[in-house]
């Protein structure tokens, strides 16, 4: 089903680079305090988890996992106002870092991507044997978003997720990756870039041991597709980049997808185009696609007055998961 949604950009902020970058850098969200669980990995990497007990606790009180995107991490501003809300409801909610995005550099010669389903399912074994008797809601974002999914679409039935939302989604990663290669959104791709580079550069005696390309090589990648093409796909076992963006894209999976799942998505995210976005006829009878015309990437920022901006994120998704949690008592 696809729904239009009831997102109201602010007047001050219509332009969609306005929405994303006032939400990635201008908003203020006070820290949470978390406790960390490094949880070891089958592979023998590991993950690391930030957990935010609830104040209240009841029997069985549902588990929130939240996935973050590219580079992303516990301080993503997203993540930190869904946590703040946490706090007033009586939810398990846990960070998911994805691998290399928590404190510590991964220990293995590959690190995740926008397809990476087995981490995650490895996370969701962690809670169900924690939490074995409470319902597991997951949020994702951007990347995570996709893997999010992904994995719903994979496991079907079997999927150890009860309710999903997923924001700012990537559905057709070949349409993104060339999208930032155009105009303004060249700036986003430029950042990002620079963080997976550094981050690559720090660790290239144990990456590459799987690469062909050099140091040198590695800095002058210009775009997502040659960095995924050199790096993305050989670190995980793809022909490369054509074949990581056909296997990985979450478009194919949405139709198999037996959660109840939220899709948030604008029309205006400047990390795609609307050529991405699945017609009503590639989603399962459990997906609900939100349409806005504004919102940009991750963004959403509502209110009348400047400087004084209100976030559709953090209103849409606890709503949902509340819905569908009283639907099922």
């Amino acid at each position: 089903m696809i729904i239009e949604s009831k997102f109201q950009a602010a007047w001050w902020l219509r332009n969609t680079h306005l929405q994303t970058i006032w939400s990635s850098q201008y908003r203020k969200v006070s820290a949470t305090k978390t406790s960390l669980q490094r949880l070891e990995l089958a592979d023998g990497d590991f993950i690391d988890l930030e957990w935010l007990e609830p104040k209240r606790s009841e029997p069985k009180s549902a588990v929130l996992l939240l996935l973050h995107g590219l580079e992303g991490s516990i301080d993503s501003t997203y993540i930190q106002g869904l946590l703040k809300l946490s706090e007033t409801e009586s939810w398990n909610t846990v960070v998911m870092h994805f691998r290399g995005c928590g404190k510590q550099s991964n220990r293995l010669a590959r690190s995740y991507h926008s397809g990476e389903t087995e981490d995650l399912q490895q996370v969701l074994d962690a809670i169900k044997e924690k939490y074995p008797n409470s319902k597991i809601m997951a949020a994702g974002f951007s990347l995570g978003g996709n893997v999010l999914l992904k994995y719903l679409g994979e496991r079907e039935n079997a999927s150890h997720i009860d309710i999903a939302a997923a924001i700012s989604v990537p559905f057709q990663l070949g349409v993104a990756s060339k999208r930032l290669d155009k105009g303004f959104s060249q700036l986003y791709r430029d950042r990002l870039l620079y963080d997976l580079k550094k981050k690559f550069m720090n660790k290239f005696d144990v990456y590459s041991t799987k690469l062909t390309i050099s140091k040198k090589q590695l800095s002058e990648l210009k775009t997502f597709y040659d960095f995924d093409d050199k790096v993305t796909a050989p670190l995980h076992d793809f022909a490369g980049a054509d074949e990581y963006y056909q296997l990985c894209s979450s478009r194919q999976f949405l139709v198999s997808i037996q959660t109840p799942t939220l899709i948030l998505q604008a029309k205006d995210d400047p990390f795609m185009t609307e050529e991405v976005i699945p017609t009503e006829e590639e989603l399962s009878e459990t997906v609900t696609l939100e349409l806005s015309k504004r919102g940009g990437h991750v963004g959403f920022v509502s209110g009348m007055i400047p400087w004084r901006a209100s976030y559709y994120i953090d209103q849409r998704i606890p709503a949902w998961f509340k819905e569908q949690l009283n639907s099922d008592e």
